[in-house]
């Protein structure tokens, strides 16, 4: 076998990085180091034809071994059954070819592109990666709900934390008996080697791992520090060479309506059909290269990874000039010349796909200076924009380094949207009128009217070590059941009194500057008073149930300080689930969607934000309503999460203290397919029989007590916030996976930074320690307390960008014991 073997030599001199393994992983793999805040070092495949121009054979060829193995571990009758997830954007032409191996299985690969009119089928995060966030966008959603095994294939097996949040959304949403990990290698360390299996015996599946070869990296101390020392080092800027080659299109005479890959899936129909175009396709760009060519790349672009090598291989068998493969990337690498280095040269260019996933620069590695005589670029029409053809644009830079630049333009598939099916007055009519106090929660009934089904006389309540153990083995949704009510003993009701008098004033303060950033930027307004003065008039609705004591004190400061009476309801909203759309379509058929504006009562890591952007987006889709702003409007902002926010400060708010007795004696909401019907709100419980320890209204009243004492700091603040620049960092989300990967959790989701998320923590689920920032004072009070009465340690940080962040131990099953050693149960 021909093959091209790029050593890690000069990496490893210098960093101390050892790649220990047979000479099958060295033959494989070599080092470079990348421009990473996450990872200095990079592994640089040489058989994935993605850094390195590879024959297409061999690259194929690894792929479809894979497959193989795989459908030999399952058995024919099985492996029938399955289905192919590649990650994006590296792994999506291995995906493919895995399938190819496996048989006539579907396939798909998450992207980094979102696709309008497509609903998000998933989503996971890749913590380590220069750009995290995943999609999920099949065609058809039911290819990934079948319950035959799942084939999950990445170009390296590592710590495994890319491939367990990904089944561990998924098995959430469709569960299944068998998932398959495929990877080229396998470099997971001694500590890394059980934990695929304790993740598989958590969520009651069977997990196997195929790799083509094993070993590990070793990584010195301070390995980071020092890789992006030898960066900033090295790290020259090069003058882009002026172009001479010619630059010519191409018609492949692509198949119409044949998916370019599989971002939306790709059907053993459609691979049969790609097969019978091939040999045409190829004869094209045969007859378009250059008389004489000696040596030709093909060029893929990022995720755009299996159409480009299909016809690279069919055309290495077609033509006689040596044919290479590779693709550009997003990855920023390092480029040294040096045989001891992997990655040789760079071309940079800027983005040029519609959209693109962010602005910046992208990269084709090794292809300047390898002596290509000409270089065929296959991109897909979304990125054939005049960022393409652009001076300094992708094509002008190959031409500055091949005589012959042939662009071959695959057409981007997009799914024929759904017919809209758009709400009807009489099916929005027949929705209920929404619940009130008294009937229904502690509240005055003009101060919120809640979109939800009235489940209090249903049993719901479950132990809370039960409901950890079911929701983390993926056996239950925690929107399933309820926590039973904490209820407070006389030392923490003081504590929580003693909160609510010394933040009165500071909560004011924050419910009037996120009320007056609303009325000032609300785009639109109504004729309200009898004089008709133009007057703006939001209709807020409150995320329940945190977000609903927020609502109702930004409705009292609006009617307070302008004298409007501001309807409030409040809707559900459930992570990994949605927004009730039945509560979007009631209010849609009864306000302007544009005069929503969404309220909770702090971010954390923006889990919540994300998921009601979502949300919106699918409803859209769904119910062709359009004019939701999916934006949130919050008291307390420190994840830097969403634009409107009274405070970027992490503070107590005391409703955070208590559950349903800060809240109108209202439960957290409940999404179960056999008490929730298609045409039923969410539902909810009311728990009158807590009246005599309810402080919803005192709460409420302290609140609104101090607001003419701070109109004056609020206006200051308010004018300050609006001619400032208010847009989103997510720092909180950086902060979450950094302390995710540093604690040995590896799922953001046990990872409940902020003061009102750790408190949550502590009174619903199972926490495993308490991380509080050094110095905190009198704001964690309730938290000590309550981390005390449930044997919890509070651990005392430098630096910690929240006030404090609660932990829930990852493994957690009843009698287990945490890193410690002490009872994870608490």
């Amino acid at each position: 076998m021909k093959n091209v073997v790029w050593s890690g030599t000069w990496v490893a001199e210098r960093l101390g990085v050892e790649l220990v393994g047979d000479e099958r992983l060295t033959q494989m793999l070599g080092l470079a180091l990348r421009r990473n805040p996450k990872r200095a070092h990079l592994l640089v495949s040489n058989v994935l034809g993605k850094h390195v121009p590879q024959l297409p054979s061999v690259v194929h060829d690894h792929g479809v071994a894979l497959g193989r193995r795989v459908r030999d571990l399952l058995g024919e009758e099985e492996a029938g059954r399955a289905v192919v997830l590649g990650y994006a954007e590296t792994a999506t032409g291995l995906g493919h070819s895995v399938a190819d191996g496996l048989g006539p299985v579907p396939c798909l690969h998450s992207t980094r592109r979102p696709v309008e009119g497509v609903a998000r089928a998933g989503g996971f995060e890749e913590s380590h990666s220069h750009a995290t966030s995943h999609l999920l966008l099949p065609e058809d959603p039911a290819l990934l709900a079948g319950d035959g095994p799942l084939v999950l294939v990445d170009d390296e097996f590592s710590t495994g934390n890319t491939v367990m949040n990904t089944i561990r959304d998924l098995h959430e949403r469709y569960p299944r008996e068998r998932y398959v990990v495929v990877a080229l290698v396998d470099l997971r360390s001694p500590a890394d080697l059980g934990r695929l299996k304790d993740f598989a015996q958590q969520i009651g599946a069977r997990v196997d791992l195929v790799a083509a070869a094993s070993g590990t990296v070793k990584l010195p101390e301070g390995v980071l520090e020092k890789g992006q020392e030898l960066v900033a080092r090295h790290e020259t800027s090069v003058r882009p060479e002026e172009a001479h080659g010619t630059i010519t299109r191409i018609d492949l005479g692509w198949p119409h309506g044949l998916p370019d890959g599989g971002r939306h899936g790709f059907t053993p129909e459609h691979r049969s059909r790609l097969e019978r175009a091939l040999p045409s396709m190829a004869a094209r760009l045969a007859r378009a290269l250059p008389a004489g060519a000696r040596r030709v790349l093909v060029l893929g672009f990022e995720e755009l990874m299996y159409a480009p090598l299909r016809l690279a291989r069919e055309l290495e068998e077609t033509v006689p000039a040596e044919v290479r493969y590779s693709t550009t990337t997003r990855s920023p690498v390092l480029a040294v010349d040096d045989p001891g280095y992997a990655i040789r040269t760079r071309i940079v260019f800027p983005a040029h796909d519609d959209p693109a996933d962010g602005p910046g620069e992208r990269y084709a590695y090794n292809v300047a200076g390898a002596g290509f005589d000409a270089v065929v670029a296959v991109v897909d029409s979304a990125a054939d924009t005049p960022r393409l053809h652009a001076p300094g644009g992708l094509l002008d830079r190959l031409a500055a380094h091949t005589p012959h630049v042939l662009l071959a333009v695959v057409p981007a598939y997009v799914p024929a949207p759904p017919p809209p099916v758009a709400a009807s007055s009489e099916s929005s009519a027949m929705l209920p009128e929404p619940l009130r106090g008294p009937a229904f929660s502690s509240y005055a009934p003009d101060e919120v009217g809640w979109l939800l089904q009235d489940l209090s006389d249903v049993t719901l309540e479950a132990p809370t070590e039960e409901r950890e153990e079911a929701i983390q083995r993926g056996g239950a949704h925690y929107a399933e059941s309820l926590p039973v009510e904490y209820q407070p003993s006389e030392q923490y009701q003081e504590l929580f009194h003693a909160a609510l008098d010394a933040s009165a004033a500071r909560l004011a303060q924050a419910v009037g500057v996120v009320t007056e950033t609303i009325l000032a930027e609300l785009p639109h307004s109504r004729l309200r008073s009898s004089g008709g003065t133009p007057m703006p008039r939001p209709v807020l609705v409150s995320l329940a149930r945190a977000g609903t004591p927020v609502g109702v004190l930004m409705r009292r400061w609006a009617r307070h300080r302008h004298g409007l009476d501001l309807p409030h309801y409040a809707v559900s909203i459930v992570r990994g689930r949605g927004i009730d759309a039945n509560a979007l379509r009631y209010l849609a058929d009864r306000y302007d969607p544009g005069d929503v504006v969404f309220v909770d009562g702090w971010t954390g890591k923006g889990a919540i934000a994300r998921e009601l952007a979502e949300a919106i987006r699918e409803f859209e889709k769904s119910d062709g309503i359009t004019g939701f702003d999916p934006e949130i409007a919050v008291l307390a902002d420190p994840g830097s999460c969403v634009r409107t926010y009274g405070t970027r400060e992490d503070f107590l708010i005391p409703s955070a203290c208590l559950n349903s007795t800060v809240s109108g004696l209202i439960s957290r909401t409940v999404l179960r397919t056999d008490l929730i019907g298609p045409h039923d709100y969410h539902g909810a419980k009311f728990y009158r029989e807590l009246a005599g320890a309810d402080v919803s209204v005192a709460f409420l009243d302290a609140v609104s007590a101090r607001f003419t004492e701070v109109e004056e700091a609020v206006d200051l603040q308010a004018k300050e916030l609006l001619a400032g620049d208010r847009t989103p960092t997510w720092e909180g989300w950086a902060a979450v996976e950094r302390i995710s990967e540093e604690y040995g959790i590896h799922d953001v989701n046990l990872v409940k930074p902020g003061v009102g998320e750790t408190t949550r923590v502590l009174l619903r689920r199972v926490p495993w320690k308490i991380l509080a920032r050094a110095g905190a004072g009198a704001d964690l009070d309730h938290v000590r307390l309550l981390a005390a009465q449930r044997g919890v340690p509070v651990e005392e940080v430098e630096g910690l960008p929240y006030t404090c962040v609660g932990l829930i131990h990852p493994r957690y099953t009843r009698g287990a014991t945490g890193a410690d050693g002490k009872a994870v149960a608490g």
